[in-house]
């Protein structure tokens, strides 16, 4: 055992010389203090290195296999009514999606912009019945006219002498207008028969405006579309905007729960009373969701429409705020706290919190971004790479201006570029660090000891 541990000890790199055969200095020990401080720092900074990563790009040819891409937004249109505001989908291949309801919410804002009330999923406007019975209206007019046309010089002082007035803001070219015109004229013989017999009496009167003569008047009332059918109490709008039945049924009933609410409300407190007074229909809406559009060149935009209005071209006024714009499915929090280091992911998003806003009628934003496809690559010292795709855009916007008889729209229109931009982190691997302290520590300590050598040799004839 100890011929052995002999033969062994042969190949000891490491040989010890005896203590006794040693010598301190006090060159050796500033020497050795110098040496374990330049090593501290120098391992400080190569754990530093170490830890720190480094962003590279590269651009490729984009291989997504997806056919469909997710465009989230949020766009608060600050002048159209959430009833008319509709989202399409247009693109190259012919797909043309009217009124995208499956995953669109709208929120009713308040006179500040402020989500007021939620008018739930973007649905189908409903149908509506109306009356086609009565006689044409030169018949209807035979024992004159009851529900008057008033001008604009007559509306302000007819408002201020009747204080329940219901009134019809029409425009003479309108189809539903028409339509509407033999039985708003029998609504109002049916009040004034009705207040005849004395019973159950409708104080209301009947009127209508045409909004083609007396377009100031329309201006100043805010009217989106035609028919707007719209009840006053003392010369000031009371409730939001009729948009039931139009038949003089479903008309008298509306009548008669607003002379009715009116005797109910004299017993409710005066600050119940106010807020009900208060309660209108302000023209902001907040349209939130995505749609899922073909990887192709094509558009999204917000139009005012309604299957049962004519829309006024003229006082169509789509300004909005872009609260958020995005490509892409969402990612979960974890992995985008884990992207979030990146700039191309932090800077994706160009149109937040931007505000368009139309000085004019008959003119509208359009949008157009360029989008990028990014794969980014997301691990961890742990952890297995993966990669992440996201999208950046490259946005800019303009005004386009429509016809006098257009309707404009607030459109956002993409294209996707064929290339994608790679972007990954490189660091450094863990033996790469543990060589670089080992070329540390062994470089310093030969270094330093060739060092305290040579001025051993040169400060020890002095010393004798």
């Amino acid at each position: 055992m100890a011929g052995g541990g002999l033969k062994m000890a042969q190949v000891d790199f490491f040989r010890k010389i005896p203590t006794d055969l040693t010598e301190a200095t006090v060159v050796g020990a500033a020497l050795s203090v110098t040496a374990g401080f330049f090593m501290i720092v120098l391992f400080v900074v190569e754990l530093w290195a170490f830890m720190s990563t480094t962003i590279e790009t590269g651009v490729t040819l984009d291989t997504n296999a997806e056919t469909l891409l997710r465009i989230n937004f949020n766009i608060t249109m600050m002048q159209l009514q959430c009833d008319y505001a509709v989202v399409d989908v247009v693109d190259v291949l012919g797909t043309n999606t009217m009124n995208v309801t499956k995953n669109v919410e709208k929120w009713q804002l308040d006179e500040n912009g402020k989500r007021m009330i939620f008018q739930g999923r973007n649905r189908e406007q409903r149908d509506i019945a109306h009356d086609d019975h009565h006689p044409e209206l030169h018949v209807l007019h035979a024992n004159g006219v009851h529900a008057p046309s008033l001008s604009e010089a007559e509306f302000d002082e007819y408002l201020k002498e009747n204080p329940y007035v219901f009134v019809n803001f029409f425009a003479p070219w309108c189809i539903w207008c028409q339509r509407l015109e033999p039985t708003w004229e029998a609504l109002a013989e049916e009040v004034e028969r009705v207040n005849e017999a004395g019973r159950d009496a409708i104080d209301v009167d009947v009127v209508k405006v045409d909004c083609v003569a007396n377009r100031n008047l329309c201006g100043a009332q805010r009217i989106q579309a035609f028919p707007t059918l719209r009840f006053f109490k003392d010369g000031k709008q009371y409730g939001i905007d009729y948009k039931q039945d139009r038949t003089v049924t479903a008309f008298v009933d509306f009548l008669k729960q607003k002379v009715e609410l009116e005797k109910t409300m004299q017993d409710w407190h005066p600050r119940r009373k106010q807020r009900m007074l208060e309660i209108k229909e302000h023209p902001g809406c907040m349209l939130s969701g995505y749609v899922l559009v073909n990887r192709v060149p094509g558009n999204f935009h917000v139009e005012a429409r309604s299957k049962l209005h004519n829309l006024n071209a003229a006082m169509t006024n789509l300004s909005h705020v872009v609260n958020h714009l995005s490509f892409g499915t969402p990612l979960d929090r974890d992995i985008a706290r884990k992207v979030s280091r990146y700039p191309q992911f932090q800077k994706n998003h160009p149109l937040d919190g931007l505000r368009f806003v139309n000085k004019d009628y008959h003119q509208a934003h359009h949008h157009y971004s360029k989008v990028v496809s990014t794969h980014f690559e997301v691990g961890g010292m742990m952890s297995k790479t993966r990669e992440i795709v996201g999208y950046q855009m490259l946005a800019q916007s303009q005004i386009m201006h429509y016809q006098e008889h257009d309707v404009p729209e607030a459109k956002f229109s993409y294209d996707l570029s064929p290339m994608a931009v790679l972007v990954s982190s490189k660091g450094r691997r863990w033996y790469d660090f543990v060589t670089s302290v080992c070329a540390i520590v062994g470089g310093t300590f030969t270094t330093v000891g060739i060092i305290d050598a040579v001025l051993y040799k040169i400060l020890k004839p002095k010393q004798l």
